[in-house]
């Protein structure tokens, strides 16, 4: 059963930020997070404001900075957008990967971005520490899908968006518009750590919306994909993801980009991955090499050290896909 809460649907965006001001107001777009955390209490929500009927948030449109994709975008509009498949087809993979196609034709990709972590322990009952409690009860509990990275033994969610680490290696940017104005946040710094803030998952300050994102123009050749594992092919989150950027030059990687996602609180940059394959031929040595060092520093809790072979034999396998595409472009 829902809480009590007051609604409210402005129709300008500074009336949005300036409901949203308050303590106890959040932000509802397309709903699909934000209607299960009432139901689960682990929000106190005394004002539920609606963006929904500000059209300038929607859509996916080419400008100067690049590809613009308004933050009301649904998940299925991204996934199946001509510009999207031609220039990010590893976004595409991504937003197709999301949930269900009901989830997809009602989530967009703010709230993709911005959705409270999964874990059953913070969505039950248990007064986490993410709660406002004392301590993290996957640490030492049923922790097979939590955290191998960037836990540091506090809080071992994982983060759950299938776009956010594609955005993160393609240098996507969000724009956010609050009440002391506008500013940039790169997808890379969107998400917060556990040892920076366990109660928060976004950088977002009381009042502020992301209200488009940019990508920046594709490099010729580049190769982008994005794939995850999870335990039922619709619904669930990933065990494992990766999402690859890569760029090429002369037959050696110019420019490589690894983001794992059901890795870490946040969406998880192996720059160790990343420098092994840097000024290299995508060999067999090479591809080894890369996913041995993705996982180099993981830190596995007591029932989910097999994500640490999951993880390696998944970059192999990505990574020969991307060596056979990109020595097709030659």
């Amino acid at each position: 059963m829902l809480p009590k809460f007051a609604y409210v649907r402005p129709l300008k965006l500074d009336e949005a930020i300036t409901q949203l001001r308050h303590e106890g107001a959040w932000v509802h777009a397309g709903g699909t997070d934000l209607l299960g955390c009432l139901r689960e209490r682990i929000i106190d929500s005394r004002t539920v404001v609606s963006i929904s009927g500000l059209k300038e948030l929607k859509g996916i449109r080419k400008t100067n900075e690049g590809l613009q994709i308004g933050a009301l975008t649904t998940i299925t509009e991204i996934s199946e957008n001509s510009m999207v498949k031609k220039n990010f087809p590893g976004l595409s993979q991504g937003a197709a990967e999301v949930a269900s196609p009901q989830l997809r034709n009602q989530g967009t990709i703010g709230g993709n971005l911005c959705q409270k972590p999964r874990c059953w322990y913070y969505r039950g009952e248990f007064h986490c520490l993410r709660k406002g409690g004392e301590r993290c009860f996957a640490l030492g509990g049923e922790n097979q899908f939590h955290a191998i990275f960037g836990h540091n033994h506090i809080c071992a969610i994982t983060h759950p968006s299938d776009t956010a680490p594609v955005l993160v290696a393609c240098d996507g940017v969000a724009h956010v518009a609050g009440p002391d104005g506008n500013r940039n946040i790169a997808i890379e710094d969107l998400h917060v750590l556990p040892q920076d803030d366990v109660e928060k998952e976004t950088a977002l300050k009381q009042g502020e919306i992301i209200t488009h994102i940019t990508v920046p123009d594709a490099a010729a050749g580049q190769y982008s994909s994005y794939r995850k594992i999870r335990a039922r092919r619709a619904w669930d989150f990933a065990l494992a993801g990766v999402a690859l950027v890569l760029g090429a030059d002369g037959g050696r990687i110019s420019r490589a980009a690894v983001v794992l996602s059901g890795a870490a609180p946040v969406p998880w940059r192996s720059t160790a991955a990343e420098e092994e394959l840097k000024n290299k031929a995508l060999n067999a040595q090479t591809i080894a090499a890369a996913a041995s060092a993705a996982v180099a520093d993981a830190e596995p809790l007591n029932k989910n050290r097999y994500k640490i072979a999951m993880f390696r034999g998944m970059l192999e396998e990505e990574l020969a896909k991307a060596g056979e595409k990109i020595g097709e472009k030659k």
